[in-house]
């Protein structure tokens, strides 16, 4: 094979075993990489284990974009069961570590059992070694990072958990240079759990391309087609941080746990705030629009900052002082806690404090006990810490609190308001892991214009509708940024955000793997994965599934905007679930969300129809 290794790397603590196992090249052009990959193990493997037992298995997917230089092609995707949703979970993050994985000689890592003492993996091309981690359990990140560099040197890639980890908090992620992060619904505790503190790689490989002339040449005519873009320019300056603005405007923005969308104090918070604060800027490997914007925070350490983090800790808490959420973002990274679920179970608190259902809780505003109760989170430490790691559902289970508890199938829903977006509350239900937005990013579309216009101020007459096209717009996202992008591994920001044609990405795969996709060839990809991450989901709750499980938050039904332009909006529900029928129809999906078995042949998952019937009828 060209463009793919066929090898993954497999990793046995219980038994401290490790060894390679080649996989075919039907394989390889049928899921192409990343997401694809990992969801086909583990839905080859994983089936009815608890999420944080050994048999649980952590799974780091490259894709044939990875370790070349293709446009932000340094992702890396994380995936395994979830502990936070108990179903499909995963997240990429930008890092070295991809860059490594794919020159060490593999596309995958995978990793299994649990490690009777914290350990790390030490991977240098064919030599694997499982190393003590005795010295590094309890250290944050950051430290653990600086730690393994002094050791291995410089040029590695390092993926590590925190305290939020080893403590098995259900949202915690894996972080890599200091402020990188992936993993939503608890791929760090899943790391936590095998007392796997940290992953190293160096590789030193040439990756095998069809046609490493054509690659160099479409190297370099995308990256300066970047650097032209007539966006480029207020990107570099304020990233994806000019959404603040843009979602205040258009009652959007999160603010004090989803219960508005225009905060009274948002200027303290958005892109210009942050332009003259702003220190540094960091970036994944292989991109020239980095979108870490590094601002030195209220106690004078760095803290990278884009827009989700701003958002979830700042105005969905009431926090309107740049510096402090430049510091709850930062303890965040260090402990290896995702910012959005962070924000989202703190807000859930403050909210549940005011609704009288916790006596010593916290209020909106609160930075001070904020920054405390984030560290109790990570350590798990009283009541309220133990509580908040479990995360928002099963926060709201067991203290009430469920008409306001902000999430999809248990994930915190990410930085969009929506008691005005069906299409983007669509989103966040279909979504494949719970409420994310990476997947399909349709509200820009749904209001008719986007952040990054950012001066130009684009004035559109915005009317709630429910038209069928929001179904289908919704899915043609999910094909691009769940599918695409997910498999290639690649970001998706050069095309969403400057504007860098679409074409380029089959010409690049092509180059690289000397297979040439047409664009049903990849949509019918990307159709496979997501129907497969749904009968995943299907088969571990045992077929117990109902549209249900597509609905956005209730709070977007029973109550409406607060403030702004939009004051008084709110979802209908009869014409949401209208528009879900229409999702699954588009899908091939029964009434129910399950893909029927004609749809399953068509995408040549045969094999799927027999397992899902022993759980559920299939139609």
């Amino acid at each position: 094979m060209k463009g793919w290794w066929g090898r993954i790397l497999r990793v046995d603590l219980t038994n401290n075993k490790t060894w390679v196992q080649e996989y075919s090249p039907d394989i390889a052009q049928q899921f192409i990489g990343g997401r694809g990959l990992a969801i086909k193990i583990l839905w080859d493997e994983v089936k009815g284990v608890d999420p944080l037992s050994p048999e649980n298995k952590l799974i780091f997917a490259a894709g044939p974009f990875n370790g070349l230089p293709t446009p932000s092609g340094g992702k890396l995707v994380v995936a395994a069961k979830s502990p936070l949703t108990n179903g499909y979970g995963d997240g990429n993050l930008g890092t070295m570590a991809t860059v490594h994985l794919r020159k060490a000689g593999y596309d995958a890592i995978v990793i299994e059992g649990k490690a009777k003492k914290p350990v790390y993996v030490y991977v240098e091309n064919d030599n694997v070694s499982i190393l003590s981690a005795e010295g590094l359990w309890g250290l944050d990140t950051f430290e653990t990072e600086r730690k393994l560099k002094e050791v291995h040197g410089k040029n590695v890639g390092i993926l590590s958990i925190g305290p939020a980890g080893e403590n098995l908090v259900k949202f915690a992620v894996i972080i890599s240079q200091e402020g990188r992060a992936g993993g939503r619904p608890g791929m760090g505790a899943v790391m936590g759990s095998k007392n796997l503190k940290a992953v190293v790689i160096k590789g030193t490989k040439e990756i095998p391309v069809a046609d490493k002339k054509k690659l160099m040449e479409y190297s370099k005519e995308a990256f300066n087609e970047i650097q032209e873009k007539p966006a480029y320019d207020f990107w570099i300056r304020q990233g994806t941080m000019a959404a603040v603005e843009w979602t205040q405007e258009n009652g959007a923005l999160p603010t004090r746990n989803f219960s508005d969308g225009y905060f009274e104090f948002a200027r303290t918070i958005d892109g210009y705030t942050l332009e003259g604060m702003k220190v540094d800027r960091r970036g994944c490997p292989y991109c020239n629009m980095q979108c870490g914007n590094v601002v030195l925070d209220a106690e004078a350490q760095e803290s990278e900052l884009d827009y989700e983090n701003v958002a979830l800790l700042g105005s969905n808490l009431g926090i309107a002082n740049l510096n402090r959420v430049s510091v709850l973002n930062r303890i965040a990274d260090q402990m290896g806690m995702d910012t959005i679920s962070l924000g989202g179970v703190l807000a859930f608190a403050m909210e549940a404090t005011e609704k009288g259902l916790l006596d010593d809780g916290i209020h909106f505003g609160d930075y001070k006990k904020a920054k405390e109760l984030a560290l109790d989170i990570a350590y798990r430490r009283g009541e309220l810490g133990s509580l908040l790691a479990e995360g928002v559902m099963r926060a709201s289970q067991k203290i009430g609190g469920e008409e306001f508890a902000m999430h999809v199938k248990g994930l915190e829903v990410s930085g969009y308001n929506c008691f005005a977006y069906p299409a983007m509350a669509l989103a966040f239900a279909t979504s494949s892991i719970g409420a994310h937005h990476k997947e399909a990013w349709v509200i820009a579309w749904e209001i008719g214009t986007a952040p990054i216009e950012g001066e130009q101020k684009k004035e559109v007459e915005y009317k709630i509708t429910y038209d069928p096209e929001k179904a289908a717009k919704v899915i043609e996202l999910q094909r691009l940024r769940g599918g695409l992008f997910e498999m290639l591994t690649a970001c998706r920001l050069p095309w969403v955000e400057i504007g860098l044609t679409l074409e380029w990405y089959p010409k690049f795969l092509e180059a690289i793997t000397g297979v040439k996709y047409t664009w049903d060839d990849l949509y019918k990809a990307a159709d496979r994965v997501y129907a497969l991450i749904r009968a995943y989901w299907v088969r571990e709750f045992n077929g117990n599934w109902d549209r249900k499980m597509d609905y956005p938050p209730k709070r977007w039904f029973v109550e409406s905007l607060k403030s702004g332009k939009l004051k008084g909006s709110h979802l209908e529900e009869d014409k949401y679930d209208a528009l879900l029928s229409e999702y699954y129809k588009l899908r091939g999906w029964d009434e129910r969300g399950i893909p029927k078995k004609e749809t399953l042949k068509e995408l040549n998952l045969d094999y799927v129809i027999p397992e899902l019937e022993k759980v559920t009828k299939l139609e």
